[in-house]
């Protein structure tokens, strides 16, 4: 294979999403055994397993929407009917219209949550944290139903 062949690459993309959506369910699914209150979110000091599950959750939502955001879905849309590819700042709106992704403030709103919110403010703003925690855990299906829409487009269309 050459190196300017996408096979291999959109191959391992997909299997890494599929895996980063599974680790995702699993630590969502340990996490929000309970709803994700304030009250929560003040014993994570005291609570080591919990700070490293609110860790855990974090860091695999916002590597799962980047793997999705920055590499899938760039590496899917040369290979589509949809052509030419628009300049990777711009991708987002197109591939809403077309059916991937969800409506692009869905997917800024799922990215402020992880990005600013859940990074930023939980040692000062409990409230602040459970709230963007219990937002992101609302998005995690959708974030996992796009993810795998892709790799199935991917692998469904021969692209890997």
């Amino acid at each position: 294979m050459s190196a300017s062949d996408p096979k291999p690459r959109l191959a391992f993309l997909t299997r890494v999403v599929r895996n980063e959506c599974r680790h995702l369910l699993t630590t969502d699914q340990r996490l929000f055994d309970q709803p994700f209150s304030a009250e929560r979110a003040e014993t994570l000091e005291a609570d080591p397993d919990l700070a490293e599950r609110v860790e855990a959750f974090v860091g695999r939502f916002g590597r799962l929407q980047d793997t999705v955001g920055d590499k899938l879905l760039p590496a899917i849309w040369p290979r589509s009917a949809r052509r030419p590819a628009p300049p990777s700042t711009t991708w987002i709106a197109p591939s809403d219209s077309a059916g991937w992704i969800p409506p692009t403030p869905g997917w800024r709103c799922a990215s402020s949550v992880t990005r600013w919110s859940t990074v930023h403010a939980y040692v000062e703003d409990p409230a602040l944290l459970s709230s963007a925690l219990e937002t992101a855990h609302g998005y995690v299906p959708r974030l996992i139903a796009i993810a795998e829409r892709l790799a199935s487009e991917a692998q469904g269309r021969g692209w890997v």
